[in-house]
């Protein structure tokens, strides 16, 4: 309590600061809960899941995904209804008449998100990506497929100047039809691989066998060709780096998230926009608790007649306005030309000018 920097006040605001916030995530969770169990409950019966599956399995990793997800709307939430309340009842007045500064009451609030910060890039980059493993999977037997099949049309570089392709993959047996194997030195092709199938051996790491296949050996003019029905081949592919299940990105921690997206750039993998977005999200969505308690304090500092209504009224639009432009600056991204680092942190530049505006017009 002797703290030079930390005061007693700080502290008071701190806890109302959080407590508010994990009331607010304990509300509105339970409410999602409700709702999204009321959607898929005929799925789960008509698939027969298991009640502890369903709890532990699914909603145990449901209400951390989506209390992080949603962490900014918290935020704002917490910070509107708890400082309303303090300038409803005169303690903001009382603290400026002592002579502390908007700059000064302002500390316990970035204070407390910074803690929440934190918490938010602790939690979305290395807790909830292993839940999220378990939800996904649940989903995917329970309720809806989400892992993918097939794929066509399959080309990357599975090793320094040599090309895969697969016109058409099929994961129920391991197999990929019409497969080549092109292998570059300085820019010329000197060896070119064809085969009718080629079959993954999951005994073994990248072990893949080739069938009915053709090599063409190519030394200035002059061509080799060797022909065999079978070949055990060492390729440095899995079917996990093409078959990319929907919302993969949800279950890589930040570090594998990193390699995953360096590996497959490097191998000319094109189909990599959504973990990009995903790996830069964690980092954007943690800074945005700083500009939205910086607006949610401006707002709600002063005393209006009315309540805090008004004050949530304003701080719910701009909180759910800025999901929604994140959501939609992320759409462009994957579908446009807009960088994907560049459009999560987008919405974070726009806002954090209106907390910059509405700080000059904070009460001082």
């Amino acid at each position: 309590m002797n703290n030079k920097f930390i005061k007693r006040l700080d502290w008071y605001i701190i806890k109302k600061f959080l407590g508010t916030y994990v009331f607010a995530i304990a509300l509105i969770i339970s409410i999602a809960v409700v709702f999204d169990f009321n959607e898929k409950m005929d799925k789960f019966m008509t698939n027969e899941a298991p009640w502890k599956a369903i709890i532990f399995d699914y909603y145990m990793n449901f209400i951390p995904y989506f209390a992080n997800l949603f962490s900014p709307l918290f935020v704002f939430i917490a910070v509107i209804f708890f400082t309303s309340k303090l300038a409803e009842n005169s303690e903001i007045i009382a603290m400026f008449s002592t002579g502390m500064s908007f700059k000064r009451l302002m500390r316990p609030y970035m204070i407390s998100a910074g803690i929440i910060a934190l918490v938010t890039f602790g939690l979305g980059s290395y807790v909830i990506p292993k839940g999220s493993v378990k939800r996904l999977n649940f989903e995917d037997r329970y309720y809806k497929k989400r892992k993918a099949t097939s794929v066509r049309n399959v080309q990357l570089e599975v090793d320094s100047g040599v090309i895969a392709y697969i016109e058409r993959y099929e994961d129920y047996n391991k197999t990929g039809y019409r497969f080549s194997l092109d292998k570059f030195v300085d820019k010329k092709l000197v060896s070119h691989l064809t085969a009718r199938s080629i079959s993954y051996d999951t005994t073994t790491v990248n072990k893949w066998i080739i069938k009915d296949y053709m090599i063409r050996e190519l030394h200035g003019m002059k061509e080799k060709i060797t022909r065999g029905e079978t070949l055990d081949s060492i390729i440095v592919m899995q079917p996990t780096d093409f078959l990319i299940m929907k919302n993969q990105q949800e279950v890589l921690t930040s570090p594998q998230l990193g390699s995953y997206i360096d590996r497959q750039k490097q191998r000319g993998f094109a189909n990599i926009k959504e973990f990009e977005i995903e790996y830069h999200k964690r980092i954007a969505m943690s800074f945005a608790s700083f500009i939205l308690t910086a607006i949610g304090l401006s707002l709600s500092s002063k005393k209006v007649k009315g309540g805090m209504g008004l004050h949530l009224g304003i701080g719910l639009a701009l909180s759910f306005s800025y999901i929604l432009f994140q959501t939609i600056s992320s759409t462009f991204a994957i579908n446009g030309n807009v960088p994907p680092a560049l459009a999560v942190w987008i919405p974070n530049v726009l806002y954090a000018f209106i907390a910059v505006y509405l700080y000059m017009k904070a009460p001082k």
